[in-house]
Parts: structure tokens; sequence; C-alpha cells
């Protein structure tokens, strides 16, 4: 699996945008490559299946966090093998993700989560992983969950926002708290 201090793979993923657009097949899907927002940081988070229990409680809880994230200069993408038709299938079903404001990503070749070293080889899915890329796309957090476990995207802001700040954070550190020195 990457890690910290790795450059995180390239990709080209087909993918459904965000907002009202994401459920009109005319205006839908959009192509993303990791060249896109090069100045930003980004939030890649991969969920293992849609139509599922657990994955929309997260992948509603970044997006009432995308304009958090938007406001820290970081761009937010949610991946998963299901395929971008798929993505618009359950968004048009699922109420919660009708007005996502986030592009969900398609990795139908499995290509990203395999380059990312996160599929599970018994499921052939993504795990719950998310990464925190910095501008130069090096890998700066990373995270993975259990199937059966939700993560926190609060607490994937927190440490947005600790790396930001170039400072040493202590455990539980929020912005603007003091920082620790050296």
């Amino acid at each position: 699996m990457l890690t910290i201090g790795d450059q995180f793979p390239t990709f080209r993923l087909t993918g459904v945008v965000g907002g009202p657009k994401g459920l009109d097949p005319k205006t839908a899907f959009t192509t993303v490559t990791d060249a896109d927002d090069p100045a930003l940081w980004k939030v890649v988070f991969f969920w293992p299946k849609d139509f599922t229990v657990l994955c929309p409680t997260e992948i509603t809880s970044f997006g009432r966090l995308t304009d958090d994230f938007q406001a820290r200069n970081a761009a937010l993408y949610g991946v998963s093998v299901e395929s971008e038709l798929a993505h618009m299938n359950w968004r048009i079903h699922h109420a919660d993700l009708r007005d996502l404001p986030f592009v969900m990503l398609s990795d139908i070749r499995r290509e990203l989560s395999q380059a990312c070293g996160i599929l599970d080889r018994n499921e052939g899915v993504p795990m719950r992983a998310t990464f925190i890329l910095d501008p130069d796309g090096i890998i700066r957090f990373v995270s993975v969950n259990d199937f059966s476990v939700g993560r926190n995207p609060q607490e994937v802001l927190r440490v947005l926002d600790a790396l930001q700040s170039g400072e040493i954070c202590p455990s539980e550190w929020r912005k603007g708290d003091p920082v620790l020195s050296a």
C-alpha cells in the first residue's frame, strides 16, 4: 500500500459531477485526471461498492464538508470501482446523494485502486482508504478502515488543517489551537 511520502499515481477517470448536473445524462459525466486542480491539495477517498448501507453515510458526511475542504484549497474526489452509470443511478435513487457537491469517480478497471495498493484481495474492491495529497501529489496522510467501520471526515479535515499549518500539531489539535515547538 502507498504511504506517506509516496507520489500518488497518475490517473484518468470518468465520473459523475456534483450537484444537480450529476442527475442529467447530458451534463452528468466528466473526466478527471491527477493533473487537474494543480495548485490544490487533494483528498481522495475510496469506498467499496455503490448501493450499500454504510458507504452513503461516509459519502454524505464528506459532502456536507465540501465547502470546508474548498475553503482550505482542497479538491475532494470520491472513488469506487462501480461505473459512472452506476454512480449516477445510485444518486438518482438515493435522496441523500442527489445533490452531492463533488465528483464520484469510476475506477472500473481497478487501476487506481491497484496502484494505491488498497484493492482487497478477497473482495476485489477498494478498502475504505483516504489519502491527503499536497499540491505536488505527495501523500501526506493515509488511513484505511475495515469494511464494517465508517471513517470520520471531520478528522480528515482536522488533519488537512494540521498539515497545511506546517507546524507540529498535538493530538486533537484544531485550527487556531496552540502548536508545539521543538
